[in-house]
């Protein structure tokens, strides 16, 4: 392990002085965030109007919504249950074009349905959220504590607003908080596919350039691989990291000179916000994000030595630098199948599909940040730390095989990588 924590500090320090290191880490958050500001400035410009009904049969929310109107969306309210089948079927109902379900239980679990008949836009949808959530606020405040609404909303929770296609109902489409995280899970690969490529370069060039042989005399293979591996990982974390800081001080001076009069009613009109204020409320305001980095860090550490291990192995296995591209391109393909089911799984949270994906080592990563965003069903939070446990003991499995790899494919020069070739080596121990 010595030897290992050596080779590591050697590739920590390679990486960290690279010019390529240093524009990533000072570029990389600054497209980010202007990306962000067009975003908040430009985005979701889109206009529907709507006839919203909305079911209150406890009649929590009074029938009312906010002060003003929105000239975009008309609520009407109804005091009975109205089942899905007969809100899709019934002629009645036809003028409407969604229905938001209010039941009792809403104040206790936070949860809220919207059925709708054709897909919202996404200003449309925060909207109705903003809304309707702002109104839930009022109540609960009211009903449950001695705060007033502003103190109240400091310290509330986001209301669990999911979208449903009322002719489909059961594939539940993504909440929109669900788009922060497969942002999340995207960084963690596009990390795990640059600092997985770095592995790859410089075990290949260091096999070429027979350096390999000479750090064979004082280390053995696993150790070699485990200090790559290990010391460009904390070059990516201290990468990730410094993303962070960077990103979070501009989002901060964004609200604080920017967007400044985004939640000072005196600036809204008639209780509306404009477009990049809602995009601005999702990202302050309902995205919990001291919980979303904490596990962003621990999927990005499992996912990194899950796939690192691949590139590593790759690396020594390869008969010359240029040799190992035919089995990078399955690998790659497998990455954006994995950013693929994260999309899956916003739009389809409840899907079995979803779940196996969720536990299944190669697109955890990204799927967990879903989840986690849109949030779990009562007694489903499980479902994280299963799926965590999976993607470890996944790792902790390919490491074995690729140390195999690398163990009797570092030292083989001339030769033409084949599937015979790794299999052969897989069983030699």
């Amino acid at each position: 392990m010595r030897n290992s924590w050596i080779i590591a500090m050697r590739e920590l320090k390679e990486r960290l002085v690279s010019r390529s290191f240093i524009l990533m880490t000072l570029l990389g958050p600054l497209v980010v965030l202007t990306f962000t500001y067009l975003i908040f400035q430009f985005g979701g410009k889109e206009q529907q109007k709507w006839h919203v009904l909305i079911v209150d049969p406890a009649n929590i929310m009074e029938q009312k919504i906010m002060a003003g109107e929105d000239p975009n969306i008309q609520y009407s309210f109804a005091n009975n249950y109205i089942e899905i089948e007969q809100f899709a079927k019934e002629k009645r109902f036809g003028p409407y074009d969604a229905m938001v379900e209010v039941n009792e239980k809403v104040l206790s679990n936070k949860s809220c349905f919207l059925f709708y008949r054709e897909k919202p836009s996404f200003t449309m949808s925060v909207n109705i959220r903003y809304q309707v959530e702002r109104r839930l606020e009022e109540v609960l405040a009211k009903e449950f504590t001695k705060l007033s609404v502003s103190e109240f909303r400091k310290i509330k929770q986001p209301l669990n607003f999911a979208f449903r296609n009322v002719y489909d109902p059961k594939n539940a489409t993504g909440d929109l908080a669900g788009w922060v995280g497969l942002f999340f899970g995207a960084v963690i690969f596009v990390f795990i596919f640059l600092f997985g490529m770095t592995i790859l370069r410089s075990v290949s060039r260091e096999k070429t350039n027979r350096v390999v042989e000479i750090l064979l005399a004082t280390a053995k293979p696993r150790a070699l691989m485990l200090g790559k591996i290990l010391g460009i990982g904390l070059s990516a974390f201290i990468q990730v990291f410094l993303w962070i800081l960077i990103i979070g001080f501009g989002l901060y001076l964004m609200r604080e000179t920017i967007f400044v009069d985004i939640y000072d009613a005196s600036n809204q009109v008639e209780g509306q916000v404009s477009d990049y204020n809602q995009f601005v409320e999702l990202v302050f305001d309902r995205v919990q994000f001291g919980v979303m980095l904490f596990y962003f860090s621990l999927f990005f550490a499992a996912g990194y030595l899950f796939y690192g291990a691949f590139f590593a192995a790759l690396g020594a296995t390869s008969g010359s630098e240029s040799d190992g591209q035919q089995f990078l391109i399955p690998l790659i393909l497998i990455l954006c199948f994995a950013l693929y089911a994260g999309y899956y799984a916003l739009e389809n949270p409840d899907s079995p599909w979803t779940t196996f994906l969720l536990y299944f080592p190669f697109t955890a990563p990204v799927v967990a940040m879903v989840k986690l965003s849109i949030g779990f069903t009562n007694g489903d939070a499980y479902q994280l730390f299963v799926s965590l446990f999976l993607l470890l003991a996944g790792a902790v499995l390919v490491i074995q095989l690729a140390a195999r790899l690398f163990k009797n494919g570092l030292l083989q020069f001339g030769h033409t990588l084949r599937l015979k070739n790794i299999i052969l080596w897989l069983k030699v121990r």
